[in-house]
């Protein structure tokens, strides 16, 4: 392969260490750094930047990543986490599931769009002719690992759970080449490193858990002589490794949850994602466009509105932070004039009501109950049992006076095989009338209303229903948390937008003016904190972002 030539140079003449210096492979350390490894107080904070996939989606958007690195710079120590270019983890499962059928022309046609991609890129990024060609013999080397690996399951036909993590975190380490590459060659010296050598999982292939002191103690040693250096690590997201060094993927999206991994391991002042939108709304402005982005929020609160279903955060994103308070950041590349939200543990003073709304279409309800399951025992166990059986993830359960009638969300995809671990573990009981006494119902949608201290805030359930009551909107199934964090319930699939509009509406969630920054308990609206008064997003303000 050739690189493309170019008349003139950017290159400072710095020495490229992600090319000079290959990955390497720390061995493994049973204890904590001492007290004196730690960054003491008179020195620079450490901040962990993590750009998402149309952050890093082509040159153009890298030469913005380039610039927010450069700025952030002048006052902190940095540590930046990549996701896979827009687009190319998705291209490399389809390559991994054309391989498994067999079809190798597929296979080979997706290898050499990446390949583009990636070339194409890098020749707008990095002039200088000799880094160019050793940049380009990097991304052939992994493109090539790829190939191979497809071909073997082509052979095979056998697609392993491990085959599938090392082809599909491909897009990660080649994004790390290429932003380290540019940001190098841009006078900022820095280095790729393989999250392999950092983050220690377990066997969970598609969905590896960390083992935090294992983390730390890696993290630690590989990435602080680079900080104290002066040198970024860019650090690929998305993966790990087992304590015998088996790559493993921390589950779709989850280089967000790479980024507070390395935050937490790193005693990290902030962490910062940066994504494509300007934070977390008050709910998804595609289906309410008067919808807004919330300035500050609590830990807790997040943490509802990822799991049940705002896509901007990775449901385990706060795991790792949650213990140690590290704030959370999500700002938009494109726009980092914007102050995006702070998510911190307590959230916003003096703040009670309704935040956020969300909500998830693809899920479906199953009904357990009727005459058959009469002076049946353990009900509740014997649903979970086979639940988890299926690995359907309960979303939300209700249940009738009688423990005998009860409703489930699951998602859709595992929804079929929880009805058949369901009527196979109530085969006893529902003999002849399976259908009646398992039942399902696709076209449902869970809507959850977010906020804090909902249970002490007066009105909040009733005005809700009364919002739906003007839709004419049925709900099929609710159910309160114990958390006083949210309460969700369950609708036609058609009428979700209405009833997220009709809500919305209802909290005055789009119209509330940014400066006031207490809640009202009468009404159960949470008025939102201001940017001014939150010490946080003022310091990152002065920074010129």
């Amino acid at each position: 392969m050739t690189f493309p030539l170019k008349g003139h140079a950017r290159h400072t003449g710095r020495t490229s260490e992600f090319l000079s210096e290959p990955f390497l492979s720390e061995p493994s350390v049973q204890r904590r750094p001492a007290s004196g490894d730690q960054p003491s107080a008179g020195k620079k904070p450490l901040r962990v930047l993590k750009f998402g996939g149309t952050s890093v989606g082509d040159a153009g958007a890298i030469e913005r990543v380039i610039e927010i690195v450069r700025s952030a710079t002048r006052e902190s120590n940095i540590a930046v986490v990549v996701s896979a270019m827009a687009g190319v983890t998705n291209k490399l499962v389809a390559a991994a599931r054309q391989s498994q059928a067999g079809d190798s022309t597929a296979v080979s046609a997706i290898f050499e769009e990446l390949r583009r991609k990636h070339t194409a890129a890098a020749a707008a990024l990095i002039d200088s002719d000799e880094e160019g060609r050793m940049l380009c013999q990097k991304l052939e080397q992994l493109l090539q690992a790829g190939e191979r690996l497809c071909a073997g399951t082509v052979l095979l036909r056998e697609l392993t759970p491990r085959t599938e993590d090392a082809i599909s975190s491909l897009g990660e380490r080649l994004s790390v080449l290429l932003v380290a590459a540019a940001l190098t060659e841009r006078g900022l010296p820095s280095a790729a490193i393989e999250a392999t050598d950092l983050i220690v999982t377990d066997e969970l292939h598609g969905g590896a858990n960390p083992f935090m002191d294992l983390s730390r103690d890696r993290s630690q040693m590989r990435l602080r002589p680079l900080l104290q250096r002066g040198i970024v690590p860019v650090i690929t997201g998305f993966i790990g490794a087992t304590v015998e060094g088996v790559l493993t993927t921390l589950g779709r999206g989850g280089s967000d949850y790479s980024a507070t991994i390395l935050g937490a391991a790193l005693d990290a002042d902030e962490v910062i994602i940066w994504t494509d939108v300007d934070g977390l709304e008050t709910a998804d402005p595609r289906l309410v466009p008067e919808a807004r982005t919330i300035p500050h929020i609590s830990y807790r609160e997040a943490a509802e509105l990822a799991h049940f279903g705002a896509k901007v955060l990775h449901p385990k994103t706060l795991r790792a932070i949650m213990q140690c308070g590290v704030p959370l950041w999500i700002r938009n590349t494109f726009a980092p004039e914007q102050l995006g939200t702070t998510i911190t543990p307590a959230g916003p003073p003096s703040v009670a009501g309704v935040k956020a709304l969300t909500a998830i279409a693809d899920v479906a309800m199953l009904g357990i109950g009727g005459p058959g399951f009469d002076g049946a025992e353990d009900i509740l166990a014997r649903t979970f049992k086979a639940m988890a059986a299926a690995h359907a993830d309960v979303l939300l359960m209700a249940q009738a006076s009688s423990q005998n009638d009860l409703r489930l969300i699951a998602s859709s995809g595992a929804a079929n095989a929880a009805v058949s671990a369901l009527r196979l573990e109530f085969s006893r009981e529902s003999v002849h009338e399976s259908d009646k006494l398992i039942t399902l119902h696709p076209n449902v949608a869970l809507v959850t209303v977010v906020g804090q201290k909902m249970n002490s805030s007066p009105n909040i359930v009733g005005r809700t229903l009364r919002a739906l009551g003007r839709q004419n909107i049925n709900i099929l199934a609710m159910a309160q948390s114990p958390s006083e964090f949210s309460f969700s319930f369950v609708v036609a699939q058609q009428d979700m937008q209405p009833a997220l509009a009709g809500i919305h509406k209802e909290f005055r969630l789009g119209s509330l003016p940014m400066n006031e920054p207490l809640g009202d308990s009468e009404t159960g609206v949470g008025h939102l904190f201001p940017p001014s008064d939150c010490p946080q997003i003022s310091q990152l303000a002065d920074q010129g972002d």
